[in-house]
């Protein structure tokens, strides 16, 4: 599991990209988390998430902030026996 903190600028969020669930009110968001981290330390960055429709139209993303990974899963390396003692 990783945990990326994030800050996101709330003011390029319209009435019309939250919609009202069961629970309460909600806002889609599409987290990219890149390989390499930038010169400010971050490697996640995110935008309101779209639909086909819009992705088909080549509409503008609308970022919204960026974040870092502070947890992260560790993948055991698996070596393979090959019967070499070196």
């Amino acid at each position: 599991m990783s945990i990326i903190n994030a800050k996101l600028d709330l003011s390029k969020v319209k009435k019309t990209d939250v919609y009202k669930g069961k629970k309460g009110k909600y806002l889609s968001v599409t987290i990219f988390v890149n390989d390499e981290v930038d010169q400010y330390g971050n490697n996640a960055s995110i935008i309101i998430s779209q639909t086909k429709e819009q992705r088909d139209a080549k509409e503008p993303r609308v970022y919204l902030g960026n974040g870092a990974t502070v947890g992260a899963a560790k993948q055991e390396e698996t070596v393979a026996d090959d019967g070499l003692m070196f």
